[in-house]
C-alpha cells in the first residue's frame, strides 16, 4: 500500500473536477444506468442505486491506498454533474497510471471529456511525476478513441475479445502516452 493520494479539485475555462461526495449518487446512478452511455463499456449498466454508494466507497477507498483518484465533473455554467473522470492503477515504482472517464450524452460532441481529461493528465504528470499513462476504448466507441487522440495517446495494440458483457464479445484498442509526449494546452488551476 502506498501513501495516499491527495484529491485534486481542479478548475478548466467550463468545468470543475472535484472529490465525490455522497450527494452525488443520484446522479451518478443515473450516468452508470444509461444503457446508452454505457453500450461499449466493460460492465453491464446498473439495475440498483446501492451500487452509487459502492461507487463511492471505492474511490475513498482507491484514494486511501494510494492507487488513483476518481474525480466528479461538473459544468461550470450551471454546476450540473456531467460526468467523471479517473486515473487508477497508479504505480509509483513505474511511474504509471490509467486513465478513465465517462459522461452523459448531454455532454457528448462539446470537448468536455477532453477538457476534462487534459486537467488531470496535467495534474498527475505534474504531481505524480508520470512517465506513462494507458487507456483502452472499445474498438466500436470512436468518439472515444478520438479523445485519447487528441489529447495525444497513441495507440499501441489491440485486446482482442477482452471483454464479454451481456454475451456482447468485443475487442479493446490499448493507447499510451509517454511524459516527452505529453503537451498540456489550456491552463489549468488546481485548488
Amino acid at each position: 500500500m502506498t501513501a495516499p493520494l491527495p484529491t485534486p479539485s481542479l478548475h478548466t475555462a467550463r468545468l470543475r473536477l472535484r472529490a465525490f461526495e455522497d450527494a452525488d449518487a443520484d446522479d451518478l446512478f443515473a450516468l452508470q444506468s444509461n444503457a446508452h452511455v454505457l453500450r461499449y463499456w466493460d460492465s453491464p449498466p446498473w439495475t440498483e442505486r446501492s451500487r452509487a454508494e459502492q461507487f463511492l466507497a471505492s474511490c475513498r477507498r482507491m484514494e486511501q491506498e494510494g492507487t488513483g483518484t476518481r474525480l466528479a465533473v461538473d459544468r461550470l455554467s450551471d454546476g450540473a454533474f456531467i460526468g467523471w473522470c479517473t486515473l487508477n492503477s497508479w504505480n509509483p515504482e513505474f511511474r504509471s497510471a490509467s486513465l478513465g472517464y465517462c459522461f452523459g450524452e448531454a455532454a457528448w460532441g462539446q470537448g468536455y471529456a477532453t477538457e476534462a481529461a487534459r486537467a488531470l493528465l496535467g495534474w498527475a504528470f505534474d504531481t505524480l511525476d508520470l512517465n506513462r499513462v494507458q487507456a483502452e476504448a472499445d474498438t466500436r466507441n470512436v468518439a472515444s478513441a478520438r479523445v485519447l487522440e487528441k489529447l495525444g495517446f497513441v495507440r499501441e495494440g489491440t485486446l482482442r475479445e477482452d471483454c464479454v458483457v451481456n454475451g456482447d464479445v468485443s475487442d479493446s484498442w490499448v493507447y499510451g502516452l509517454l511524459r516527452r509526449e505529453w503537451q498540456p494546452s489550456e491552463p489549468v488551476t488546481a485548488r
